[in-house]
């Protein structure tokens, strides 16, 4: 439905990245990271048309976006934005209904269709209690519903969103993401999410486009980047690296650390996160570490020393 065509994305004379033959299929969630000023937001405009391309093309359903006409793209496209709506004492059932002006007549008027088809929007992302609200009445999480649904009552074939979870707090940023991931299921709308939650984006995307640096663009499922080592190479730093065996970002062991733990259950699987977090590395065999802790009933932990530790804080304890 969406397809890039030799793409090379920048401004002026400064290409941020090319990317090659790729496309976007109904109904597919796409996460885009990256980081700062590597180009996620150069590419989403890029895509929505807003800006033009250094070299190629982007093409909806065979048509070029940049040579769509401003009202025949915004028909097609749903845009969504981290910054605060300008609409403060605007009602969040107004704010919506504004996402069908691109399909109105010459008046702007709204029909009752209209007005049915943005009330379903609003429907769709839980927010029908808020119709009534203004929008400068909202919290956060409740505000990038809004707006979302403001973009659906477009009727889009593509929805591109610019870091809309950046400043949700995490239950918040599971639903937006579980939201727009059932939009694209249900609805058949192609959604492209460029965002700063890498964990999240590994465990909820169809597919990742990932912006490394270096005028690189890599393309495909989570699973298949991981294991090509590129989310390391994009975000390791000397005091965090992503763990291609957890897919989470720990601190790396310093020197000898080494800790056998002897269980699985869940106590010793939280154990092994606080050793993580305190710069140890995990050892697979006790003959491979420093030190090594044994589970001892349902109650502690038993060190190689006959140490024993009742909790967590006290494991960490005996290795300090």
């Amino acid at each position: 439905m969406l397809s890039l065509n030799g793409l090379g994305i920048g401004y002026g004379q400064r290409r941020l990245a090319s990317i090659a033959d790729t496309g976007v299929r109904a109904g597919e969630f796409i996460c885009l990271l990256g980081r700062n000023g590597q180009g996620k937001s150069t590419l989403l405009r890029t895509l929505g048309g807003f800006i033009p391309t250094l070299a190629g093309e982007v093409r909806l359903n065979g048509v070029a976006v940049r040579q769509m006409s401003g009202r025949a793209r915004a028909q097609s496209i749903g845009v969504v934005l981290t910054d605060r709506p300008q609409a403060a004492a605007l009602r969040v059932c107004e704010l919506v209904e504004m996402g069908r002006q691109p399909h109105t007549g010459w008046s702007g008027a709204l029909s009752r269709q209209d007005r049915r088809i943005a009330a379903h929007a609003l429907e769709q992302v839980d927010g029908a209690h808020l119709a009534m609200r203004t929008v400068d009445s909202l919290s956060d999480g409740e505000r990038q519903r809004a707006m979302i649904a403001r973009a659906l009552a477009q009727q889009p074939k593509v929805m591109l969103l610019d870091e809309i979870t950046a400043f949700l707090d995490l239950p918040s940023r599971v639903t937006i993401i579980d939201l727009l991931r059932r939009i694209a299921a249900e609805q058949g709308v192609a959604v492209i999410l460029s965002s700063h939650d890498l964990e999240l984006s590994l465990q909820t995307a169809d597919r990742l486009w990932l912006l490394p640096g270096q005028g690189r663009f890599v393309d495909g499922v989570p699973e298949d980047i991981v294991l090509a080592g590129e989310i390391g190479q994009a975000f390791d730093q000397p005091n965090l690296v992503f763990s291609v065996r957890s897919g989470r970002f720990e601190r790396p062991a310093h020197g000898a650390r080494a800790v056998h733990v002897d269980g699985d259950d869940i106590a010793s699987l939280w154990l092994k996160r606080a050793l993580r977090r305190r710069g140890f590395a995990l050892a697979g065999r006790p003959e491979e570490a420093s030190h090594a802790l044994i589970r001892s009933g349902p109650g502690g932990w038993t060190s190689t020393g006959g140490r024993a530790a009742r909790s967590i804080q006290e494991a960490l304890a005996l290795l300090a």
